[in-house]
C-alpha cells in the first residue's frame, strides 16, 4: 500500500534541550507568522510544572502597600484588560554559540517566540492596593519550586518600580486568544515586554512591594552577567533584550541550485525599534541593505528578506546584522559571560551552490 501524500507533510516539533525539567526550543525556520502557535512556543523551566486549578487560585498583593488584597481568578479576569503583542526570548538564547563554551541549556536560535497576551495592567492592580512612599521594587513569586544549591526555593523575580508601572506590564490570563496553557504559566503570568523571559514570571501567585533591592537567587545569582570565568568582579544584572537577528532561510550548510534565492529572517530589540538590517554574502567584506517586510513596532520582531542570484560551484558565508532607533547594533563577537546570557553577535550561515 502506497502512503498518502499527507504522510510526507512536514510537521514541526519543538527541539528538546532538557526533560527534567522540560526545556524545549522552536525550530527557528518555522517561525513564519507574527503570532507563534502555542504548540511551537518555546518552554523554559527551572523546576517541574505545578498543578493548579482556577477554583482554588488566588493572587495576593502585599508588602509596602496601603491595602493588602487577595483576589480570586474571576475577580481579576473581570477587570479592564489590555492585549500586548510582544516577543519573548530566553536570556540564554544562542548560548550554544559562545566561545569558549559555557554550561547551561545549549539553546541555538529558537528560545524565542511572539504572541498576544491579554490581561490587566500591573499598575491597575497596584492602584487598588496603593503603594507606600519609598517603594523601590516589586517582587513576583511563581508557584514553581524545587531544590537549588541544596535549598528548597520558589521562583521569584523583582522589577524596578519604574518598569513595573509601565502600562504594558500586565498580569495575563490569555495567550493567543486562549487561557494560558499549563506549560506557559496558567492561570496567571506576568508579561514584561522588552525584558528577557526570566522577568515574565509564570504561575504567578504573590506580588510583594518592597522598599529595598531584591536579592533572591534568581535575581543576584542567576540572570547576572559575569564577565570573568572565576570571579564576580564587574557583574551586572540581565534586563532588557539585546538587539539581535537570525537567518531562517536558507538553512546552515544547505546545498542549493544556482539561481535566485531569497534569504529571510527575523530581527528584534528590547527598547526602541529595528531601523535596518544588513546582509553580507562575502564573510563581512561588504554589506547590503535587506528589505523589512513589516512596519517595525516596539517589542516585536520584524521580518526581513534579501534576494540574490547565486553562482554555480560557489560557497557563500552569509551574515546578518540589525540596527535600532536608539543607536544599537550587533557586535561581531558576543560579550562572553560565564552563564551564557545575551548572545547577540552577528548571525551567520554557510551554504554551497552546486
Amino acid at each position: 500500500m502506497n502512503p498518502s501524500n499527507h504522510d510526507f507533510l512536514v510537521k514541526p516539533h519543538l527541539i528538546t534541550r532538557g526533560l527534567r525539567p522540560e526545556n524545549q526550543e522552536t525550530p527557528i525556520h518555522f517561525l513564519e507568522a507574527n503570532e507563534t502557535p502555542i504548540s511551537l512556543t518555546y518552554r523554559r523551566n527551572h523546576f517541574p510544572y505545578p498543578l493548579l486549578s482556577i477554583q482554588s487560585y488566588f493572587l495576593t498583593i502585599k508588602g509596602s502597600v496601603k491595602n493588602r488584597v487577595t483576589l480570586h481568578y474571576n475577580q481579576i479576569t473581570s477587570m479592564p484588560s489590555r492585549t500586548v503583542t510582544t516577543l519573548m526570548e530566553c536570556s540564554g538564547n544562542k548560548r550554544a554559540y559562545f566561545d569558549p563554551k559555557v554550561f547551561g541549556e545549549q539553546w541555538t536560535e529558537g528560545a524565542i517566540s511572539q504572541g498576544n497576551w491579554k490581561g490587566v495592567s500591573l499598575s491597575t492592580l497596584l492602584s487598588i492596593t496603593g503603594v507606600n512612599n519609598g517603594a523601590r521594587e516589586i517582587v513576583f513569586q511563581g508557584e514553581d519550586s524545587g531544590v537549588k544549591n541544596g535549598q528548597h526555593v520558589q521562583y521569584e523575580r523583582g522589577l524596578p518600580i519604574e518598569k513595573a508601572l509601565d502600562p504594558n506590564v500586565i498580569v495575563a490570563w490569555e495567550h493567543n486568544q486562549k487561557p494560558i496553557s499549563p506549560k506557559h504559566g496558567f492561570p496567571f503570568r506576568l508579561i514584561v515586554p522588552g525584558w528577557y523571559g526570566m522577568a515574565s514570571v509564570k504561575w504567578l501567585k504573590t506580588i510583594r512591594v518592597i522598599d529595598h533591592p531584591f536579592s533572591g537567587p534568581f535575581q543576584t545569582d542567576d540572570y547576572v552577567y559575569y564577565p570573568h570565568k572565576e570571579q564576580n568582579k564587574g557583574s551586572f544584572p540581565v534586563t532588557t533584550n539585546r538587539i539581535n537577528s537570525v537567518i531562517q532561510q536558507p538553512l546552515d550548510r544547505q546545498i542549493l541550485k544556482p539561481g535566485q534565492h531569497q534569504i529571510t529572517g527575523l530581527a528584534w530589540t528590547g527598547e526602541g525599534i529595528i531601523t535596518s538590517v544588513e546582509i553580507s554574502l562575502d564573510n563581512g567584506a561588504t554589506w547590503k541593505t535587506a528589505i523589512l517586510q513589516d512596519t517595525p513596532q516596539k517589542y516585536r520582531w520584524v521580518k526581513w528578506s534579501y534576494s540574490h542570484v547565486f553562482e554555480k560551484n560557489q560557497d557563500y558565508n552569509i551574515k546578518v546584522r540589525a540596527f535600532d532607533s536608539i543607536g544599537q547594533s550587533q557586535p561581531d563577537k558576543a560579550f562572553w559571560n560565564r552563564n551564557g546570557y545575551g548572545n547577540n553577535e552577528v548571525s551567520q550561515i554557510n551554504i554551497q551552490i552546486e
